[in-house]
Formats: C-alpha cells, sequence, structure tokens
C-alpha cells in the first residue's frame, strides 16, 4: 500500500480515516474474480448482484451483511465422485462487497446456478429534498397568533403579543 500512502499521505488528511480504509480495501480485493459475478442497477434504488455459483447448494453458501459489508461464502461438500475432467469449479470461495451507507439487503435466491441478491438504497428522511412552505414556520402557535420573545423589563411576561 506504499504507492496510496506517497499519493496521499495521511499526515496531511484528518478526519479521512474511512476513506483511506476503504480505498485500501479495494486495492486488497482487486483481484477477487472468484466467483463471476454481475451488479445490475434495476431502477435509482434497487440493485442485483448475481454471483454464478454452479455446483452449490444452497446449504454451501453463507450470505451476511457485517459493518455495510456483503460477504458471500461458499463451501462444496465432495460427494465422492471420481471426475475425468473437471470443469465447472466448486473450490471455496469467500467474495465481498462494499455498501454505501444506506443500502440494505433484502434477500438472496438461488435459481439455475445464479445466486441473485436483491439490494435496496434507501434514503434517509432527513436527506430527501422538501419544500419549503412560504409564510409558515414549522411550529405554530395553538391560538395562531404570533408572539416574540423580549427582555423582561418587569412589567410583562417575557412575552409580547402582536
Amino acid at each position: 500500500m506504499t504507492g496510496l500512502h506517497t499519493l496521499f499521505p495521511r499526515s496531511s488528511f484528518v478526519g479521512f480515516d474511512h476513506l483511506f480504509q476503504e480505498l485500501e480495501f479495494t486495492a486488497k480485493h482487486a483481484q477477487d474474480h472468484y466467483p463471476p459475478h454481475n451488479i445490475i442497477q434495476r431502477d435509482d434504488q434497487d440493485y442485483l448482484i448475481e454471483l454464478a455459483i454452479a455446483g452449490f447448494t444452497k446449504d454451501e453458501i453463507t450470505v451476511e451483511v457485517k459493518d455495510r459489508t456483503l460477504t458471500v461464502t461458499g463451501e462444496h461438500v465432495s460427494k465422492g465422485r471420481k471426475f475425468i475432467h473437471r470443469g465447472i469449479s466448486t473450490k471455496k470461495f469467500k467474495r465481498t462487497f462494499r455498501l454505501s451507507e444506506h443500502v440494505n439487503v433484502n434477500g438472496a435466491d438461488i435459481q439455475d446456478g445464479i445466486l441473485a441478491i436483491e439490494l435496496q438504497y434507501i434514503i434517509p428522511e432527513e436527506m430527501r429534498p422538501r419544500k419549503i412552505n412560504i409564510g409558515q414556520t414549522r411550529k405554530q402557535n395553538d391560538t395562531n397568533t404570533n408572539q416574540l420573545l423580549t427582555e423582561n423589563d418587569g412589567n410583562h411576561s417575557g412575552r409580547t403579543t402582536l
């Protein structure tokens, strides 16, 4: 990881540790190609990860999410067959995917040798655009009168009603 530290010395960046960790994770797993996979964007919020896992059963696959990392592991149980030629790989694997902060895993299914994992990007309410109505405040008085807070001059209770 010397190249990353040379280009971007950590001593020059404060509060970016998570970004450096993501870059290091990406560089470390850049050569992971097994099992082959597709990442499909269905629409603005829905994604699908497909992994080619021919030869594995549902019981031999584990899908887990922890700390925004989706991990798919597979360990094939040998059935005692003697192979003359083995062209379908069933080697043990561990495939990881880093998820964005607001991505949820909705489920997974295996069909025709393809493991499909459904993901959804959910925009939190506070991040969604909202329309601001002009002339209205967020909290309105029950009697619909505008009140100003003033300094207590001894003659008033601290509030002046307009």
